[in-house]
């Protein structure tokens, strides 16, 4: 859309972008996946887990990829991997110390299981392909009911056992001392993480979901020690990147998810290096 002259005026550019129903339903997932990687984000860099979030988004890909292979959606076959792996990782992965290794094994064969699926559809995999990088120029209104269905799921489910994960997440030693069911709370908090990734790949991709679940959440542990401050940081500068990378992209040929990372690591850089608490 870079023919439509930017007129310096953000009122009513903005008006003008939102004229285009794309750029409407992109707007629309956009606010929605933001706010719930914020949220999830916070728990994702609190329990050390951003490995855990990265494995998941690949091991997506390998999902999505099957699903093309025998002719379905790949957003089920991405969730349905997830998902899976999810509950594996938390499962295999009890112990602290060696849950890198146990999520590195399941990511590697789901990566090989991913080149397998490519390479055995004949057709044209650009859904699957898309996947990587993120279409949120591509969103139906159909997609966007179900994001917004999905996230509030989400956010029921994290409503729900925010204290105990919370707990278990600050000092996980106490939490199981006390008796708390730390397997279940693990599962069910792999199960957010996989079902928040499976959402957030549509805007950044799955190479890139570090941009929206995990630098956000970073930036606002290095500016508060609060939890519900530090979420509600984390869920804005989730919705300005997503929001500014929607908005510049709209004028400049170059893709949505690249500006929407750069926006995180620019800040992320300034809060690590320049700010000083």
């Amino acid at each position: 859309m870079s023919f439509i002259p930017f007129s310096v005026n953000l009122l009513y550019d903005l008006h003008v972008i939102l004229q285009y129903q794309f750029m409407q339903h992109a707007f629309e997932a956009g606010t929605i996946v933001a706010i719930i990687a914020g949220i999830i984000g916070y728990l994702v860099v609190l329990r050390n887990s951003s490995f855990a979030a990265h494995a998941l988004s690949d091991i997506g890909f390998a999902g999505a990829a099957g699903a093309v292979l025998v002719g379905v959606s790949p957003v089920f076959g991405l969730l349905l991997f997830t998902t899976i792996s999810g509950v594996g990782i938390a499962v295999l992965g009890k112990d602290v110390s060696h849950r890198d290794v146990e999520i590195g094994s399941v990511l590697a064969f789901s990566l090989g299981l991913g080149i397998l699926f490519i390479s055995l559809y004949t057709g044209y995999a650009t859904e699957a392909y898309s996947i990587l990088f993120g279409e949120i120029l591509g969103i139906s209104s159909s997609d966007v009911v179900i994001t917004l269905i999905v996230s509030a799921a989400i956010l029921a489910v994290s409503a729900f056992v925010y204290r105990p994960i919370l707990f278990a997440s600050l000092d996980g030693d106490v939490a199981e001392a006390k008796g708390m069911r730390m397997l279940l709370l693990g599962v069910i908090f792999m199960l957010l993480l996989a079902v928040a990734v499976s959402i957030a790949v549509q805007v950044v991709g799955v190479l890139l979901i570090f941009a929206l679940m995990v630098t956000p959440a970073a930036i606002a542990i290095r500016l508060t020690k609060k939890p519900l401050y530090a979420i509600t940081i984390s869920v804005l500068i989730a919705l300005f990147a997503t929001w500014s990378g929607l908005f510049v992209s709209f004028y400049v040929p170059y893709p949505v998810s690249f500006f929407i990372t750069s926006i995180v690591f620019i800040l992320y850089l300034f809060v690590r290096f320049v700010y000083q608490k």
